[in-house]
């Protein structure tokens, strides 16, 4: 039986491939335990300098699987109760981890789908990706992060009413609202992600963990907390080979080679 979620390498860079196209890749609790242990294995590769979370077939993810649901009957809550705490803890392990995470949302993502594309630091959507709450019609309401994540990017009156209406929205929507980063030809999605993580897990790994520390958390800190650290990180990051090499390409007028 082909595994509903697979991890693959590409020199220093992972891919985690939500793998059930035939289910438009929806997560049940069999497909979240394989997403946590991509997760967990990632996590716990110091070679990894750059991750990619992708999907086969023509969709991203569903959210979760409406079929598991409807078979769970009465014991849905239970149920429930068991797997989606253990997957928030590798969601959130996957959104801090020390490196640039990337997702390439390749077609229609819903529900607890929309948190995983949007725990990534870079979403890139194909022309054909399209957005849906799905929850409220359901009369659930999000997990995954995506109440967060889409609250983060798109604004909490933009989330509420993605999440109230259920109305699909397009990638140009997506993209003028915040909600995804660059919109790429279907054709071109693959190629152009494998080349942005690639060029991502060349670069100085310690610096980009450090932005990724700044950035992420600098709505929760004061002006000046955010200045101490950056004061802080800086100095830290001077002392790095990662600088000295960058200096010194500078001066030799070469590209880094950041190890």
């Amino acid at each position: 039986m082909t595994a509903p979620v697979v991890l693959q390498r590409d020199g220093h860079v992972a891919a985690i491939v939500l793998n059930r196209p035939e289910q438009s890749n929806a997560i049940d609790p069999e497909a979240a335990q394989a997403l946590i242990g991509c997760i967990d294995t990632v996590a716990a590769d110091a070679s990894v300098r750059a991750v990619v979370l992708r999907a086969a077939g023509r969709h991203f993810c569903a959210g979760g699987s409406i079929a598991f649901f409807d078979q769970a009957g009465a014991a849905l809550p239970a149920l429930l109760e068991q797997f989606i705490g253990p997957l928030h803890a590798a969601i959130h392990k996957l959104a801090t981890l020390p490196v640039p995470v990337i997702s390439a949302v390749n077609g229609p993502v819903g529900g607890g789908g929309i948190g995983l594309a949007l725990c990534a630091d870079i979403v890139l959507a194909a022309e054909s990706m399209k957005l849906r709450g799905g929850y409220s019609a359901l009369g659930l309401t999000p997990d995954a992060g995506s109440s967060w994540l889409l609250a983060r990017r798109a604004g909490a009156a933009r989330a509420k009413q993605i999440f109230f209406t259920n109305a699909p929205l397009s990638a140009q929507q997506c993209l003028a609202f915040g909600i995804v980063d660059e919109i790429v030809p279907d054709e071109e999605l693959a190629a152009h992600t494998t080349s942005l993580a690639r060029t991502l897990s060349q670069g100085a790994t310690g610096a980009l963990a450090r932005i990724k520390r700044l950035v992420d958390g600098a709505n929760e800190r004061s002006l000046r907390a955010q200045l101490d650290m950056e004061h802080r990180l800086m100095v830290e990051a001077a002392a790095s080979v990662h600088v000295a090499e960058g200096i010194a390409a500078f001066r030799e007028k070469r590209a880094p080679r950041f190890t």
